[in-house]
């Protein structure tokens, strides 16, 4: 018997993947305990769209994720730190400041967990910071310590 499985399940695939399995095995374990339905043209066509739907969504994600990156370019964001004498910093730069004065300068909503810092900023000037937006798309953001 197909079956389209509605959730992953280890031996057999993961959802939305269309399977062969026994009779038995289908009528008596996957179809009761919800974990897939029977594969009929009813329920393929509700598949497709279902996955039609989710190519559409993914794609509008992606070009959201690139129209922020392009924005982020054009941005630059200025974060004051204390440091003390010869421009010695107290501290460092962290991504939660870098998040929390973009989102004051620019409007733009980041979240501090996306931002890729190499290493800890440490000392005055400017850097550019790698922000990963999506799974494909990563901006560049350009942050300028400056003492207080």
């Amino acid at each position: 018997m197909k079956v389209i499985l509605l959730q992953d399940v280890k031996s057999l695939g993961k959802k939305g993947d269309i399977i062969e399995a026994n009779d038995g095995y289908a009528r008596n374990y996957i179809i009761p305990k919800k974990l897939g339905v029977e594969a009929n043209a009813k329920n393929l066509n509700d598949l497709k769209l279902q996955k039609a739907n989710q190519d559409k969504i993914a794609k509008e994600q992606l070009e959201a994720a690139q129209a922020l990156a392009a924005e982020l370019e054009a941005k630059e964001v200025v974060v004051r730190i204390k440091a003390g004498e010869g421009g010695k910093v107290f501290g460092s730069v962290s991504s939660k400041e870098i998040a929390a004065a973009c989102k004051e300068q620019c409007g733009l909503d980041v979240d501090k967990k996306k931002i890729q810092l190499e290493e800890a900023i440490k000392s005055c000037g400017v850097y550019q910071v790698k922000i990963k937006l999506h799974s494909q798309v990563t901006g560049t953001l350009t942050v300028k310590v400056q003492e207080m």
